[in-house]
């Protein structure tokens, strides 16, 4: 019985990673649209997002078959249920990055966000949202803390890019609205960080019991 259990759990883990490489993809297609001006790419996100909507159906219907049939205690359970968690957050990484692509069609012109960290921040919340899972799949507390930490590294990214559009709305009033856009999409991915943490915090939770502050 355990044995079985115990592949259940590889296949979860299987299939968290599958859906977390989804929302790094999703997210890298949407941004790399936004700087190469590039409407296809929009649609690769797209795509992506209903993916990754498949794949959150999929493992909370392993999940529940692992609550029910294996009736897991102590650790196990809280590794399920942390899972169900992890994949809420994962969905909404997926729609954050559709919001980006939406917003493609109104960003015009690449001196707009040329030298805005865009690109910059958008890598930084990738690699929070791998490690998250990655912490997850190997039972590493330090590497959950680390996306913690380096949420402020995106945070940080958010204030630069945001003065940066405040100082270019100075220089040409006339280009506000398509700002505005840029800004939301910093915001997007400054939210895309925070899922990372939210996952980052259920790891710790499946591994000690308890929350971080």
């Amino acid at each position: 019985m355990r044995n079985n259990f115990d592949r259940q759990l590889d296949q979860l883990n299987d299939e968290l990673i599958t859906m977390g490489a989804l929302c790094e993809s999703a997210i890298a297609a949407s941004v790399k649209a936004l700087l190469n001006s590039d409407p296809s790419l929009a649609s690769v996100a797209v795509g992506k997002e209903k993916d990754i909507d498949r794949k959150e159906r999929e493992i909370e219907s392993l999940c529940m078959r692992l609550l029910l049939q294996q009736q897991p205690v102590a650790r196990d359970l809280r590794l399920i249920s942390s899972a169900l968690k992890m994949i809420t957050d994962m969905e909404r990484i997926g729609d954050q990055a559709v919001d980006i692509a939406g917003l493609i069609e109104y960003v015009d012109s690449a001196d707009i966000y040329n030298g805005s960290n865009i690109s910059e921040m958008a890598e930084a919340a990738i690699r929070m949202v791998t490690e998250s899972i990655d912490a997850f799949v190997k039972r590493d507390v330090f590497v959950a803390h680390k996306v913690m930490d380096d949420d402020d590294r995106v945070d940080a990214y958010f204030v630069k890019i945001k003065k940066q559009l405040i100082e270019l709305i100075a220089r040409d009033p006339g280009k506000g609205e398509e700002v505005l856009d840029i800004l939301m999409i910093a915001k997007y991915l400054e939210r895309i960080g925070d899922h990372a943490v939210n996952i980052a915090e259920w790891v710790v939770f499946a591994i000690t019991g308890s929350h971080d502050d």
